[in-house]
């Protein structure tokens, strides 16, 4: 069963919905639904049957449900409770300093790593000669040979 914020005997207020603003305390709290029943709020007609509870039948008047999400805890002089404990308070960190943003990873050219690690790869890499460096000469080197 589910565990909600509001209880028999319980004040309320309608936040939501036809009977805004209405307040009244709560008769029943219907679990399996999410719905609770408030005094004098969202009252319904039921036509009735006569039965031995009711011999004449006809037409009943009695309370609908509310969703609990539409009620909130009021105290006896309409101001809104709100009901925490010490422990969840306590377990609350305060806040602190956002960490700096990481910077992304340069990026790797995949594809010749994937290239040099195939077999194929490496023996046709064993057999091309080395590449020869072409070396630059300065401006200054050429004028001293040139002399």
């Amino acid at each position: 069963m589910k565990k909600f914020h509001i209880k028999k005997g319980d004040q309320v207020k309608v936040i939501s919905g036809n009977h805004k603003g209405k307040q009244g305390l709560v008769l029943e709290v219907i679990g399996s639904k999410s719905r609770a029943l408030v005094e004098s709020v969202n009252i319904v007609k039921r036509h009735t049957k006569p039965s031995a509870q009711f011999p004449e039948g006809g037409i009943i008047e009695k309370e609908g449900s509310i969703h609990i999400s539409n009620l909130m805890i009021v105290d006896a002089s309409g101001t809104p409770v709100r009901k925490s404990s010490t422990k969840a308070k306590a377990k609350v960190k305060p806040a602190t300093e956002k960490p700096a943003a990481k910077k992304p990873a340069a990026k790797k050219p995949a594809a010749k790593k994937a290239a040099a690690k195939t077999p194929v790869a490496k023996k046709a890499a064993a057999k091309k000669p080395a590449a020869k460096k072409t070396v630059t000469k300065t401006a200054k080197k050429v004028k001293e040979e040139s002399k």
